[in-house]
């Protein structure tokens, strides 16, 4: 896949980083929003030292991740569920008995 060389923010550092073609708004948004919580992170108090903010911000990036995670999975079962009752549904409606009582 052919890739290109984007430049981002992140805390007033500038970085270039190899992007695949087409994901660089995905990058920059990234970048924007990894800047934002290190932010965030660095105004706590408890924060002590620039490896501490970044663990910190990883650590709730990961559990926000892990959190859309079931909340996808959860959704897409719900989907199913429906998808299924939908189908149900549609087949009674064209059963030959269904046809033959009207």
């Amino acid at each position: 896949m052919n890739q290109r060389t984007v430049e981002i923010n992140v805390l007033d550092r500038k970085l270039k980083v190899a992007c695949p073609i087409g994901q660089e708004s995905a990058l920059l948004g990234a970048a924007a929003e990894l800047s934002e919580r290190l932010t965030k992170t660095n105004t706590s108090k408890s924060i002590s030292s620039p490896d501490q903010a970044l663990l910190m911000t990883a650590l709730n990036l990961a559990n926000d991740l892990l959190i859309a995670k079931e909340q996808l999975k959860s959704t897409q079962k719900e989907n199913k569920q429906k998808i299924a009752l939908l189908q149900s549904t549609i087949e009674q409606a064209l059963s030959p008995t269904n046809k033959k009582q009207a």
